[in-house]
């Protein structure tokens, strides 16, 4: 009976190990892409202007639409004037 119980509690050891390291997760890595995102851009300023509007902007001016297919202008984020784009997908952006 001595003789099997170094193989089992080997096996036990081994069993347990694996089932450790199968919870073991690792985090996502954050993108280092960021929104805006060059691309063929449909929106007209006009429809520029109401989605950085929806996303809570005020004060929205200089919309200029890049040669990457990005809307960029400025306009007030609470009391702080800033830069804002929209990009194709309808993201909007500070920067």
């Amino acid at each position: 009976m001595r003789s099997l119980k170094a193989p089992l509690i080997v096996v036990g050891l081994c069993l347990l190990s694996g089932l450790a390291s199968a919870q073991t997760t690792q985090a996502p890595s954050p993108s280092s892409q960021q929104p805006p995102f060059a691309g063929a851009n449909s929106f007209t300023e006009a429809q520029a202007q109401e989605r950085i509007e929806k996303a809570g902007f005020t004060e929205v001016k200089g919309l200029k639409k890049d040669d990457q297919g990005i809307w960029r202008g400025t306009a007030k984020q609470g009391d702080k004037q800033v830069n804002v784009a929209l990009d194709f997908q309808g993201n909007v952006a500070t920067n």
